[in-house]
This record gives C-alpha cells, sequence and structure tokens, in this order.
C-alpha cells in the first residue's frame, strides 16, 4: 500500500515519540498517540462537542503515562520500538484508509483504528468519553481536520512566524469601548504625556493605592491618542499590554522565557510608535529566574529601558513597590515615579456622573437625583478598607445589578434610589440599615426608652450613652474619634456589660466582646494586634485589628479593663484619640464607626466604705470615682468622651430584675405546657434571697437555678407536669413548694 501521512499524523507520531523518550518508555503505545492527538486544536475541538470534562481526560492520560506504565531504569540503554497494540492499530487504520479510497491516512483513521482495539486503555478512555455517539465523533472529526488541514493551520503558522510576539500583548487602542472613560485626572495624564516626550527615561510609572484608576490612566491615554490630542511626538503611538501571564506560560526549558521576551521586544521596536503597559510592573522581579545567577525579565527589559526606542508605562502599589521595585535600583533610576492619589470625594462625584449613563444603559435603570453624591459619600463613610472611586462604582453597579434582579412591579421605568444604596451598602458592610440611615432619626429618637425597659434602675447611665451615641449621628462630634469612648464603672451585676448588650442590639450592629482577664501579661497584648515579625503567629495578625476589620460598624466591648496590661492602654491611646488602631504589619484598622465600651468594677470594694462612719457624704460613685482615677492614667480618663457610674442594687431595680428572669422561667416552661405563679410570700422569699449588694442581679440568677428550676425538673421529667399543668409556688419551713 502507497499511503502517505497528513502533516496532523506525521506531527502525532513524532510527538507521541517524543512523549515515550521523555518518560523513558521501552514502547511507543497507542496512550502515548492519544496524548499527542490532545496536542492538536481540531482534535480537542471535536471530542469538547461531545466530552463534558477535557480537562479531566487529558489528566487522567498524561496520570497513566507518568506513573502507571514502567519505565527503564536511567542507567540502561534501549531502543524504542512499537507496541503490539500501536501495530494492530495501524493495520486497522490503513485498512479504513484503503477502504474509503482516500489517498493519505489521517487523524481520524487513526482514532477509527484506536477505537478498534481491546484491552487497550485509550480506547476504553475515547469510548467513555464520546459514550454511545462514536459515529457523531467520527464525523465531527473529519469535517474539523479537513476545515483546519489545507488554509486554517497554514494561515495561523504563517501569522505566527512573521509575528508571533502579538499573542503576548493586547493592543488598549482596539478595545476602548469595553472600558469605561477616563474622568478627570488631567494633572497627572500631563504628567505622563510629558515623561514619555523626554529623550532618555521617558517611562512613567504610576503608583497608588488598589482602585484609585491608574490603569484607567493607560486607557485614558489611549483615548487620547486615537483623538489625536496628544503631541506630535505621540501621534499614532499604539499602547501594547504585556501579558505577564502568558508570556510565562509553559517555558518550562531553560531559555524559552528569555527568547520569547527579545522576540516581543524585537517585534515591538520593529512596529514602531509603541508603549508598552506593563500592569502589576513589580512582578518582572524575578519573573522568569531559575536560579542564583539566571538573568529575570527586569534585567532584560534594561538595555530596552535605557535606549528610549520603546516607552515602557508600568503600574503598582505603594507596599509592593516598597517590596518588590524599590529593592532594585537599576529599575528605579530608569522609571519616573508618578504618584495617582485618592480623589476626593467632590472628585468622585464628578467621575461617577461621567459613568452614570454608561451604567444606566447597561442596567437599563435610571439613578435617581442625588443618588450618586449620596453613594460616594456613603461608601467613603463606611466602607474602609478599599479605596475611591473603585468602591463608589461598585456600589452603583451593584445597586444597578440588584434593580435588574428585583424589578419594581408595575412601573415601567427602574430606578435606583438612596434606599436601596443604603440597603447594599448595609450587606457589604454587614450592619443593619438603621446604623447606616442618616435621616432615620425615629430610630435614634426612641433610643432611649427603648434602652430603657431593658435596663432597669440606671436611667442616668442610659441617658449618657444614648446622648453619646446621638451627638456623633448628629455630626457634632469630632469625625476621626471613634463615635463614642465610654468607661462604664460601678459594681458587679448591676447591668454594664448588659447595657453593651442592648444598645448593640437596638442599633443592630455587631458587638465585639474581648474580656481583658485573658490580657494580664505583657506578652499576651501581641494577641490583640499581632505578634512583631520573626514570632510564632506573625502571619495571623491581631483579633481586635482583624474584629475590626470585620466588622468597623460595631460595640467593642473591653469587659473588666482595669485587669488588663499596662499596655492594653497605650494601645487604647489611639484608638481614642484617631480612631486608628495599626497591626503588627502596619495595616490599619479604621475604628471612626466604633462604639467603645469600658466596663470596671475599680473601686466597688471601697464603694461601701464610703457610706460607713458618722455625717459621711460621700456616695458610692464618688469614691468609685476616686479611685478610677488612681487606677487609671490622667491621658487615659482625659480621652474618654464619658464616665459613666452606675448605682448599687436597690429593691426596686431588683424587683423589676426578679420579674424579668421570671419571664424568662415562664416561656421556657410555656414549651413545656406548664404554667405558673407565685404566691405573694413566695415572690418576697425569692427576692430577699437574691438581693445582695455585693453580687448585684447575678445572685437572682443564683437563686433561680439552685431553688427553683430544680423543683421543676424532678415534676417535668417523673412526676406530675409530664404532660404539663398549672402550678402554682408558695413557701413552706423556709423552703420553695409546688402545688
Amino acid at each position: 500500500m502507497n499511503i502517505k501521512n497528513t502533516e496532523a499524523v506525521n506531527r502525532a507520531f513524532t510527538s507521541a515519540q517524543h512523549k515515550a523518550m521523555q518518560y523513558r518508555h521501552e514502547f511507543v503505545t497507542p496512550e502515548h498517540l492519544l496524548s499527542a492527538f490532545m496536542e492538536q486544536t481540531p482534535f480537542v475541538n471535536a471530542l469538547g462537542e461531545f466530552c463534558f470534562d477535557i480537562h479531566s481526560f487529558s489528566l487522567s492520560i498524561e496520570n497513566y503515562l507518568r506513573t502507571e506504565m514502567e519505565s527503564v531504569p536511567q542507567e540502561m540503554e534501549y531502543e524504542l520500538e512499537i507496541s503490539a497494540q500501536l501495530n494492530e492499530l495501524l493495520q486497522h487504520a490503513y485498512l479504513m484508509t484503503d477502504y474509503s479510497g482516500a489517498e493519505e491516512l489521517d487523524v481520524p483513521h487513526l482514532v477509527q483504528g484506536m477505537l478498534q482495539l481491546e484491552d487497550s486503555l485509550a480506547c476504553y478512555l475515547l469510548k467513555d468519553a464520546v459514550s454511545h455517539e462514536i459515529p457523531d465523533f467520527i464525523s465531527s472529526l473529519i469535517s474539523d481536520y479537513e476545515d483546519a488541514e489545507p488554509d486554517g493551520a497554514a494561515t495561523s503558522s504563517i501569522q505566527e512566524q512573521s509575528e508571533p510576539w502579538r499573542n503576548y500583548v493586547t493592543c488598549l487602542n482596539d478595545i476602548l469601548e469595553n472600558h469605561n472613560p477616563l474622568i478627570g485626572r488631567e494633572a497627572e495624564l500631563e504628567r505622563t504625556v510629558q515623561v514619555l516626550c523626554r529623550k532618555e527615561k521617558n517611562n512613567p510609572l504610576h503608583i497608588g493605592e488598589p482602585g484609585v484608576g491608574k490603569t484607567a490612566l493607560a486607557y485614558g491615554l489611549a483615548a487620547r491618542i486615537e483623538a489625536d490630542n496628544v503631541p506630535e511626538r505621540l501621534a499614532g503611538c499604539r499602547i501594547y499590554e504585556l501579558d505577564l501571564g502568558s508570556l510565562l506560560a509553559g517555558t518550562q526549558y531553560r531559555g524559552d522565557f528569555e527568547k520569547r521576551l527579545k522576540t516581543i521586544m524585537e517585534g515591538v521596536r520593529n512596529e514602531g510608535r509603541a508603549i508598552i503597559y506593563i500592569d502589576e510592573i513589580h512582578n518582572l522581579i524575578g519573573a522568569g529566574r531559575t536560579g542564583d545567577g539566571s538573568m529575570d525579565a527586569s534585567n532584560l527589559l534594561k538595555p530596552y529601558l535605557e535606549t528610549g526606542d520603546i516607552r515602557f508605562i508600568g503600574s503598582t502599589t505603594y507596599e509592593e513597590f516598597n517590596r518588590y521595585f524599590a529593592g532594585s535600583k537599576g529599575m528605579v533610576r530608569r522609571f519616573q515615579q508618578i504618584d495617582i492619589l485618592e480623589p476626593s470625594i467632590e472628585e468622585t462625584v464628578h467621575i461617577i456622573e461621567g459613568l452614570k449613563e454608561k451604567y444606566e444603559t447597561f442596567h437599563g435603570v435610571v439613578y435617581e437625583d442625588g443618588v450618586i453624591p449620596y453613594a460616594v459619600s456613603a461608601s467613603a463613610r463606611f466602607i474602609n478598607d478599599r479605596f475611591l472611586p473603585d468602591k463608589a462604582i461598585d456600589l452603583i453597579d451593584e445597586a444597578g445589578a440588584y434593580r435588574v434582579m428585583h424589578p419594581i412591579k408595575r412601573k415601567k421605568k427602574q430606578t435606583v434610589d438612596k434606599a436601596l444604596i443604603t440597603d447594599v451598602l448595609a450587606r457589604i458592610c454587614k450592619v443593619d440599615t438603621l446604623a447606616l440611615k442618616e435621616e432615620d432619626t425615629a430610630s435614634l429618637e426612641t433610643l432611649h426608652p427603648r434602652i430603657s425597659a431593658k435596663i432597669y434602675g440606671q436611667d442616668e447611665a442610659v441617658r449618657q450613652v444614648v446622648e453619646a451615641v446621638q451627638m456623633s449621628k448628629a455630626g457634632l462630634m469630632d469625625e476621626n474619634k471613634p463615635l463614642a469612648s465610654l468607661l462604664f464603672v460601678g459594681p458587679t451585676g448591676v447591668g454594664k456589660t448588659e447595657v453593651a448588650k442592648v444598645l448593640a442590639t437596638e442599633l443592630g450592629i455587631a458587638l465585639q466582646r474581648f474580656d481583658m482577664s485573658e490580657y494580664t501579661e505583657k506578652h499576651t497584648v501581641a494577641k490583640l494586634i499581632g505578634s512583631p515579625a520573626g514570632y510564632i503567629g506573625y502571619e495571623d495578625g491581631g483579633l481586635l485589628t482583624d474584629a475590626i476589620r470585620k466588622t468597623p460598624n460595631c460595640v467593642l466591648l473591653l469587659d473588666e479593663i482595669e485587669k488588663a496590661h499596662p499596655d492594653v492602654f497605650n494601645i487604647l491611646l489611639q484608638v481614642m484619640d484617631y480612631a486608628i488602631l495599626t497591626d503588627n504589619k502596619g495595616r490599619k484598622a479604621d475604628c471612626r464607626h466604633v462604639i467603645l465600651i469600658m466596663t470596671s468594677n475599680a473601686g466597688a470594694q471601697f464603694a461601701r466604705q464610703a457610706s460607713v462612719g458618722f455625717n459621711s457624704r460621700i456616695s458610692s460613685g464618688e469614691a468609685m470615682l476616686k479611685q478610677v482615677k488612681k487606677t487609671f492614667k490622667p491621658e487615659f480618663i482625659n480621652r474618654l468622651s464619658a464616665t459613666v457610674v452606675f448605682h448599687d442594687m436597690d429593691r426596686q431595680m431588683a424587683t423589676r430584675i426578679l420579674d424579668k428572669k421570671l419571664g424568662e422561667l415562664r416561656s421556657k416552661l410555656a414549651a413545656r405546657q406548664v404554667e405558673m405563679e407565685f404566691s405573694p410570700e413566695a415572690h418576697s422569699w425569692l427576692l430577699e434571697q437574691g438581693v445582695t449588694q455585693e453580687y448585684g442581679a447575678r445572685e437572682i440568677d443564683r437563686v433561680i437555678a439552685s431553688r427553683l428550676k430544680p423543683l421543676f425538673m424532678r415534676e417535668i421529667l417523673f412526676g406530675s407536669l409530664k404532660t404539663g399543668g398549672k402550678v402554682r409556688i408558695e413557701i413552706e419551713e423556709n423552703e420553695l413548694k409546688l402545688r
């Protein structure tokens, strides 16, 4: 049989042979051939129509070749041979070619031969991938190879041979429609153009925080060039973005990467009037380096940076510039640094007003008047870990997307209003919408009665807390301080911690509680803001800084603050003064929306002594305040918005707390169909046992738990209340009894 092979068949056999030699296999098998087919686009396209997961298919072949097949040891010499199964495959394939009257042996013939084999993994994998659709797969394979072979493969290879560098760059001038236009940034753009017009070192480097618009500047420059609004020296220039990812992909052998990069540079140089834009330019440092002695991308680019034939624009963040780029003095010298600062609120409003039409068209919505300024100021105030204009653009984009998913019924024109922006922002910031609504004064007005309904006998304390919150909401407090910094002083069990819990619930924000008795040692302070570099736990960050970063709008409760190590107070000074907490890595946590509450019972033991003796006019609160001034440093007390003194437990207060606790017990019993009522004597007895000035309301909890609940437990589990019932509690011989 005088049958020739097609180019695709020759490539497949060469690749299969290469694979067998690479893995040191003694025979070339059908599995090697199938692996070689996976490198050909027509085969992958045809298989992709029938196979659900091509990646897994390819992986299973490679795993079999690498791990299942036996390799010849390195020290042994051997000659590569064709396996019996591959021989059988070729016989089937040549017969098929002969029967069909074809002049050349093509890949579809080899695949048909492969599907005839018995006990072959290649045959099993292929049949499993295309299941019962083998005839359709073969016909698809034939048409794909016919389309690709004569013209498609040839033209692509000609283009690759002539200008292969174009595969690794994207021309920004050609994709301007897909991106937001640049609005504002006149000074930065002017400076960029000025640097590009220099004779030497004409390479601008944009440095700024993520999201401030560094990439937008490159697109803005491309738009200016296209509009012919640039000096003669830049007219007709094309900006090519270098894709470092695809540049590095597949460069497994030494010299591949360097060759590829030089090809790109020479291609760009030959084209002339070209500017290369490298986003995340710090990745050049070390890219492609295979060992200590070898060169990386930055060293390879230095000659091109020096001559000025090709101009480069780079962009990076301050953090990555300092960590990677600043160390390469040669690179820093060749670039001109241009700082891209975060725009102000007014500038951001101007930017987004310019983009508004694009987002309205995309989402099919209308942004109401005043929504854009509101979205910008709200995002600036409440989203702390990101930068304008990016976070404000995200907010209006997200609101538009929400309206598309949840359209307003019976309304032709879908609108986005301030309420929707607030709802979206609340989800992003993980807070209740009440915390964000500036104009919602009704909930603030009723805050005092709502908290008082749950906290008994501490009206003065509640008033001071509510006033501090209302004052900050009214905008009368310093914006660069926490909403409130309060020290709660009072004996144990009078409701200091409870006020903080109720306040968080009523404001609809998270409560972050830290028990300061855990931070009595010097080294435990590191747990709050993170361990120093070089110590265990450095990567973990700090508990306190992480808590504030996760929930920047919260009530931060530091319980029993007097037990903390003095170093903790030094950390708190900067929180109370500038609303900033810096962790071990220098990242700042924003505390401007934190209500800081610290509780202390310092001096509670002296409060009782205040009323001892004749004509003593010192109240227990004053006695405690005196002790507080001794316990805490003056600079700490001086930064508090208020020191709130909690009263001792009195009878009236205790009665209300007892009724509240019994109400909680009633609701638990109701779930078991048990009703409970008290005789006046039993109620008084519980009050007598539960009220002590020394232990506050916690004693009431203990009396109910030890004297009352066990009676119900026995009756509900083993007695007359198994199926429910009505119970009256009375007192007999100084003990509670159920009737």
